[in-house]
Formats: structure tokens, sequence, C-alpha cells
């Protein structure tokens, strides 16, 4: 595909967690005939299908579904490495006549794909396991203070204690010479040629967001969790990969060696879904455009939604054109 080339269609469907995301592609996919392709930065790992809300085997069955379940734990995505991936199953959906329907809530994902991203050099593997080299025998508060003095842009926008993007700014700067904030600042690279998308957010209310992701953890227990999270600890995998940092395997990581009581972990766990729904829902408000619906999916919500994607399909420069 080259820029040369007519832009591809696609739908692209957002909110937080437990908006109904899933079901909404889903229930798009089989009307329209398209394909699913996944958007969540932890869905791609295949061994958190229930902590990760992964669409379930008979849900995947109903439409062809992409990129869940394609990384061991042991790996590490990046927007960059998914954007790759999304950009060929996009054309290649396309190219059978099945309408591309990425869904997901991570923003930076997202983003990626459809303004593309700073040209930052790979970081080669030996600079990597250099810098992780020197957090184990440092400790994360001088790696920051080390990234803060070097690149203070950068250790502005991130918390002391998110290792994985400490760790990038360091391997950056090794690698490169160059602060990760002043790759950023260049304009983004877009490959892969022009998508033109239809985006769909749903954000209900703040409360009703919450009190889905309280029930679905429960629903999540209920199916599993906690022996998923118990072949998870088996792996011995480095706590700064990302699948380890999905938000519930944590605290029930804690509780699967006797830290703390099933219940406390539920509490925690649930709290930090909340945690993360808001964040979701602050960076939604922010940064995308689309068009906005103010309640989680349902019937009514779904005939809203396709009538325009029916539309944006027979308009031939979109909706807002």
């Amino acid at each position: 595909m080259t820029t040369s080339e007519p832009p591809i269609t696609a739908i692209v469907v957002t909110g937080p967690t437990a908006s109904g995301k899933s079901a909404a592609a889903l229930r798009i996919a089989t009307a329209f005939g398209g394909t699913v392709i996944n958007a969540d930065s932890m869905q791609v790992y295949r061994e958190l299908r229930i902590l990760t809300a992964r669409p379930t085997p008979e849900e995947e069955a109903a439409a062809p579904h992409r990129l869940y379940g394609v990384l061991s734990a042991a790996e590490a995505c990046s927007a960059g490495r998914w954007r790759g991936w999304a950009v060929r199953e996009i054309a290649a959906a396309s190219a059978t006549g099945s309408l591309p329907v990425v869904v997901g809530g991570t923003g930076l994902y997202l983003k990626a794909l459809l303004e593309g991203l700073a040209p930052i050099p790979d970081t080669p593997p030996e600079v990597r396991e250099r810098v992780r080299d020197r957090l184990r025998e440092q400790g994360a508060a001088a790696l920051f203070a080390e990234l803060a003095d070097r690149d203070p842009a950068t250790a502005e926008r991130i918390s002391p204690s998110d290792m994985q993007r400490l760790l990038r700014g360091l391997e950056v700067l090794e690698a490169t010479g160059e602060p990760l904030s002043v790759w950023q600042s260049r304009s983004p690279r877009v490959d892969g040629g022009e998508i033109r998308a239809l985006t769909l957010v749903l954000a209900p209310p703040r409360e009703a967001v919450y009190a889905a992701c309280d029930a679905r953890f429960d629903r999540m227990l209920e199916a599993g969790a906690l022996d998923e999270v118990a072949r998870l600890a088996a792996m011995r995998l480095p706590p700064d990969l990302p699948a380890m940092r999905a938000v519930g395997v944590r605290d029930l990581l804690r509780h699967v060696a006797g830290e703390i009581g099933l219940p406390e972990a539920r509490e925690r766990a649930q709290r930090s879904t909340r945690q993360y729904a808001k964040r979701q829902m602050t960076w939604l408000r922010h940064q995308t455009e689309g068009l906005w619906f103010a309640e989680q999916f349902s019937e009514s919500v779904w005939q809203k939604i396709f009538s325009n994607i029916r539309e944006f399909l027979l308009t031939p420069r979109g909706l807002t054109e």
C-alpha cells in the first residue's frame, strides 16, 4: 500500500473499559461484513484472556478477529509494533472486501494508527539489557533522577514508578544521544497509507462505568481469573513487562503468593480498574474526535451507530466533509 493509493475505510470503536466496546465492534462486524481488529494493549497477550476481557471463543467465531492473543506475556508490545500489525490487518481485511473495525481503549495505539508515530529509531537489544541491568543494580529512584536531569520534559510526564516509560526514556537517550522528548516533538511519520476512519466513542456517565467495572471483575473471578494469574506467576516473568502490569494482575498475584486475602485483592483490583477507566475518560475528552454516545452500548445506541455507519459508508468523503 502506498500513499498514492486511495484511503482505506475503517471504523474505530473506543471508550473506557466496560463501556461495551467489544460488543459494539462485534455487532458492527456482523452487520456490515467486517473484521474486528484489536487495539487494546493488554488483549494482545495470550495468557490474559479473562483478566483483559478478551472476546470469548464464541464471539470470535461470529466474525473474524485479529490481533488478539498474538504475543506471549514474556514479550513486550509497543505502539509502533502494534501499529505495523494493525496496518497490515486493516489492508488485508479491506482487500477481501471486509470492513475493518478497530476496537480498543488504548489511546496511544489509536493515536499512532490514525496520526502516525514520531520517527524514533529502534533501540538495540543490548542497550535495553544494559539499562535493565542498571535498574536492578541502582534502583528506580536513581534512574528516575538521571532521567529528570537529562530529559526533564519526559520525566515530568511520567510517574517515578512507571518502569516501562522510565526505561524507554533512558534507552532512547543511550541509543540515540537525544532525549525522547526531542524525538517526540518531531513530525510524526505515517507509514502504510491513509486510513479514512469513522471514530465512535462510547462515553457512559462515570458512575455507570465504575459500576460496570466492579461487576465485570466479579465475573472475571467466577470465570477463573485466579487460575489465570497463577499460571502467569508460574512463568516467573520480570515485573516490568507490560503483561505483568495489566489491571488486576498485581493484586491477584499478591493473593496467590499468600500476601493478602481474596477480599482485599478484589477490592484493590476493582479500585485499580476504576482508576484506569478514569484515566481513559480523561484521555478521550482531550485527545479523541468522533461521534460520541453518552451511554453504554445498548440496542438504542446500536440503532444510532448503524445509521451513522451506513451514512459514512455511502458518503464518499465521510460524515464531516
